[in-house]
Parts: structure tokens; C-alpha cells; sequence
């Protein structure tokens, strides 16, 4: 195996670095398709379990609006109690010090029952509030986990779609690999993490790296050219290349452009033979 790779030629190095770039960025870009979704799906998730966080917290809140409501209400009837007792007892009063005291006791549980009167319509107003927020919640919780159950259904089918393709992709790209030897497949992979887009091989298009588009001098382009040696970028450190069908599809561009100026029409000589 290892002898192998050594009778590789630079120009099928290259050529293996070149379609080996391709392949890569093929399945970069399926792992862009599938990254994006779950990364949705996840916040989804995680919006969704606020939202229910939420709900929990007002439904708690509700209780204890409820639960305060019941206690003031009881309050209340404690106090009406007392006033009819303390009614019935000034009736039988000794002397007018026990009428004031007894006078006084009841001015105090009238005071409790319009302080619990005052709790009991806060406490509604508040749970009346609570209620339209938990039902928007409700209904905002219903609305997320309908997109959520979409987003899934679309994460499958985008990972079902694309499985096979992401398979043969994966064998290609190991295929490729076994053309080139370790250390420069090594940099190819170091190359490639350092950049977002994930091109560590990148053609010479106008004149210029097709990675970070700095200029390449004429004698670097013919060194390129000739694929004699592996030649980087000065400025990104890019593998640059001058793939076999860059060079076909050049040259084709060129016999058009010829035939198209043989049959331009000659508009100089056919004034002087009108002379």
C-alpha cells in the first residue's frame, strides 16, 4: 500500500487533492443542510420548555390567588361572627366601658372585613391578568410544538434523502485519500478546519487564488500549471491547483474565441476594394 503511494505522480496528487476538495465540499454542504434543522429543532425544544416553565409558574401563581381568596373569605366570616357576638353582648352590658370595648372590637372587624374585601379584588384582578397571559402562553406553546413537529419531520426526511448520498460521498473521499500520501493529506485536513467554507484546495481564477483572491504572479501561475510541485498561496496558504478540466474547458474558450475572429467580417478591405 505504501509503495503505492510513492509511485503517484505529482500531477495525480493534485488531480486526487482537486476531486478529493470536491467530494469534501459536497458532504460540507449536506452537513450544512442537516446542521442548520437540528440546531432549530433544538431551540424549538428549548423555547418550548420555557414556555411550559411559564405556565407552570402561572398556574402556581393562580393557585395562590385562589388559595388567598379562600383565606380572606374566611377572614370575613370570622369577622361577621364576631361583630353578631360582640352585638349580643353589648346588649347585656354592665356599664358603658364594656359597651366602648366591646363598641371598639367590632369597628375592628368591620376594618378586617373591608382590608379583606381590598386582598380578595386585588387578588381577582391579578388572577383575571394571570389568566389571559397562561392562555396566550397556551396558545404559543401550541403554536411551537406544531413548527416543531414540522421541523422534525423535515430533519428525517432531509436525513433519509441524503444518506446514500452521504455514504457513497464518504467512501469517495476515502478513495481519494488513498491516491495521496499521509502528510500532505494531513495538511489538506489542517488547511481545511482553518477556514469556515472549508477549502483547502482552491483553483487559479483570474489571475488570482480562488480562495483568498490575491493576485498571482505570471511565473507562479506557469509553475500551477505545469503540476510539477505543490505550490500554496503566500497570503492563505491554500494547495493551489490547475485541475486537468480548468485546463480543457481554457483551451475550448480559446478555439472559440479564434473561430469567431476568422469569421468577423473584414470591413477595411472590402473599403479599399470599393475604391
Amino acid at each position: 500500500m505504501a509503495k503505492a503511494k510513492t509511485e503517484v505522480t505529482i500531477e495525480e496528487k493534485l488531480e486526487a487533492l482537486y476531486k478529493l476538495q470536491q467530494v469534501d465540499s459536497k458532504i460540507d454542504k449536506i452537513q450544512v443542510m442537516k446542521g442548520e434543522l437540528p440546531m432549530e429543532v433544538k431551540d424549538l425544544e428549548d423555547e418550548i420548555e420555557g414556555l411550559k416553565t411559564r405556565i407552570k409558574k402561572l398556574e402556581d401563581e393562580m393557585n395562590d390567588y385562589d388559595e388567598e381568596i379562600s383565606v380572606k373569605k374566611n377572614v370575613m366570616k370570622e369577622s361577621e361572627a364576631l361583630i353578631k357576638k360582640y352585638e349580643k353582648q353589648q346588649m347585656n352590658v354592665k356599664n358603658n366601658r364594656e359597651y366602648d370595648a366591646l363598641t371598639k372590637e367590632i369597628e375592628l372587624q368591620r376594618l378586617e372585613i373591608q382590608l379583606s374585601e381590598k386582598k380578595i379584588k386585588e387578588a381577582q384582578e391579578s388572577k383575571e391578568a394571570k389568566s389571559e397571559y397562561l392562555k396566550e402562553s397556551k396558545e404559543l406553546v401550541k403554536g411551537k410544538e406544531k413548527h416543531l413537529k414540522g421541523k422534525k419531520v423535515e430533519l428525517e426526511k432531509i436525513i433519509k434523502e441524503t444518506e446514500k448520498e452521504e455514504d457513497s460521498l464518504q467512501k469517495k473521499s476515502k478513495k481519494a485519500e488513498k491516491t495521496v500520501d499521509d502528510r500532505l493529506i494531513t495538511a489538506y485536513h489542517r488547511i481545511r478546519n482553518a477556514y469556515r467554507n472549508g477549502m483547502g484546495v482552491v483553483m487559479v481564477e483570474r489571475d488570482a487564488c480562488g480562495g483568498c483572491f490575491a493576485k498571482i504572479p505570471p511565473q507562479r501561475q506557469l509553475e500551477i500549471r505545469q503540476r510539477k510541485k505543490i505550490i500554496v498561496c503566500e497570503h492563505c496558504g491554500r494547495i493551489l491547483v490547475f485541475p486537468k478540466e480548468q485546463e480543457e474547458q481554457l483551451k475550448k474558450l480559446a478555439e472559440e474565441e479564434a473561430a469567431a475572429k476568422k469569421t468577423k467580417p473584414r470591413r477595411r478591405r472590402r473599403t479599399e476594394a470599393a475604391k
